[in-house]
């Protein structure tokens, strides 16, 4: 006789890095700035997320302030220092 066992688990990383955005840019702006200069954070989040450990659980929605949207990835900025951001 054969017994099948199966088994799913969860994982997650979870990463965050910090650039500079140029003082005159209004915060209602960042956003827009960001989209247009991914390439200020996309390879350094990257190897930030690859580098990261992987961590047993909730795909990370609700574990970190901010995520909680459901899905395979999700990314997001919020100005340091302000309680301003939002999902990129």
């Amino acid at each position: 006789m054969k017994v099948k066992i199966m088994q799913r688990s969860v994982y997650h990383k979870y990463a965050e890095v910090e650039i500079e955005v140029p003082n005159d840019i209004k915060d209602k702006d960042v956003l827009e700035y960001l989209q247009e200069n991914e390439e200020l954070f996309v390879d350094k989040i990257d190897k930030a997320c690859s580098e990261a450990p992987f961590e047993y659980g909730s795909c990370g929605v609700d574990e970190y302030d901010g995520m909680n949207e459901r899905g395979d990835s999700e990314c997001r900025y919020d100005i340091v220092g302000k309680n301003y951001g939002g999902h990129l």
